[in-house]
């Protein structure tokens, strides 16, 4: 697969977009969560799924390094699974999308790849990784960083996947 200067530059800008986001991640991930989420989105229906999933995987790495998530520290084995959550968005919207024409089914892949990232998430994250491999020190906030990366995750992709659909609206004009 050859990839194109629109796609590199789009990519860039996106990146661009969510390294800036990730700043005010320590005011609320309800900030910056979103606007990720839309990023990711707004990468697939822009240039493509492999550019989504380029953005899933370095989004979370230079959210560690900007932010020093704690949990990340202490668990890194997270990390694989936010970038695997992410994909899983990219991946239910492109595939849908690309299925189901029209506003119905853009709205379907939003819907079904929010869903699928959380549960994913949800699961494996916080049913799995954090119960297992917490330390003790930080057991006290366990609760807190198993809706953060559950329920959290779900809320932020679907705030996100509103501003991409807004967004998308005028910018499918222009890109296409």
């Amino acid at each position: 697969m050859k990839i194109t200067t629109k796609q590199i530059t789009t990519t860039a800008v996106l990146l661009a977009i969510c390294i800036v986001s990730q700043f005010f991640k320590n005011t609320s991930v309800y900030i910056t969560g979103p606007i990720i989420n839309a990023c990711l989105i707004l990468a697939v229906l822009s240039v493509g799924i492999p550019c989504g999933i380029i953005l899933s995987v370095i989004t979370p790495v230079t959210s560690f390094f900007i932010t020093g998530s704690p949990i990340i520290g202490a668990i890194p084995a997270i990390m694989p699974c936010i970038m695997a959550g992410n994909a899983l968005l990219v991946l239910g919207v492109g595939l849908i999308t690309k299925k189901c024409k029209g506003n119905g089914g853009l709205i379907a892949g939003m819907a079904a790849g929010s869903v699928v990232k959380a549960l994913f998430m949800g699961i494996v994250i916080s049913l799995i990784l954090i119960p297992n491999l917490l330390p003790a020190p930080m057991e006290a906030k366990m609760a807190v960083f198993q809706t953060t990366f559950s329920v959290t995750q779900l809320v932020t992709s679907l705030i996100g996947s509103v501003y991409a659909f807004i967004l998308w609206i005028p910018l499918k004009k222009v890109i296409k």
